[in-house]
């Protein structure tokens, strides 16, 4: 698995486009994401519609794909739940600063990833998406409350993802998952 400057490096030096990219995410998304659940949205064709829109190759991240975590990084027309049936129908009206911010160095946002009912718990599992799966082991959780981001980055989907920290809902994941956060 490549890391996250890998595929910046790669984008600048135009040896992959955004395009072949996105085409390899999607493919890893249909063959494992049925599996560990991570992603609960994700739309390749918007997420390069928004590269051409925005031209993000001369910022820092270049373009690359960055899935978004389900609670606290809400973007514009995108579903925003908090993992909770009660909001299954919502809608942001309005784009974080994290995403606004996120866009603004170059991070493309690519889909969003599963998150226990707001946050509360310390493993993924929300009624309303059911429960990320561990990708080192499908019989356990990637643990949370950014369970699913750490589940897309552990089974190699994508290099990196937006995820947050008040209570180790990053730090717990990570090690869980064998990563970093």
């Amino acid at each position: 698995m490549k890391d996250g400057l890998y595929w910046v490096q790669q984008l600048k030096e135009q040896k992959v486009s955004r395009t072949e990219l996105l085409k390899d995410i999607e493919k890893k998304v249909q063959k494992l994401n049925p599996k560990i659940n991570g992603f609960v949205t994700f739309d390749s064709q918007e997420a390069e519609a928004t590269y051409q829109k925005n031209k993000q190759q001369d910022t820092l991240f270049a373009g690359l794909p960055f899935p978004l975590k389900m609670l606290g990084q809400e973007k514009a027309g995108w579903s925003a739940t908090a993992g909770s049936q009660l909001f299954k129908n919502s809608t942001a009206t309005t784009t974080s600063n994290f995403v606004k911010q996120a866009e603004t160095i170059g991070l493309m946002p690519l889909g969003q990833t599963n998150a226990p009912e707001f946050g509360f718990k310390n493993i993924t599992d929300p009624a309303l998406y059911g429960p990320a799966r561990n990708p080192w082991n499908l019989e356990h959780s990637p643990g949370g409350s950014s369970g699913g981001a750490a589940a897309v980055v552990a089974s190699g989907i994508v290099p990196i993802a937006g995820a947050s920290d008040g209570g180790g809902s990053i730090r717990i994941p990570a090690s869980f998952s064998g990563l970093i956060g």
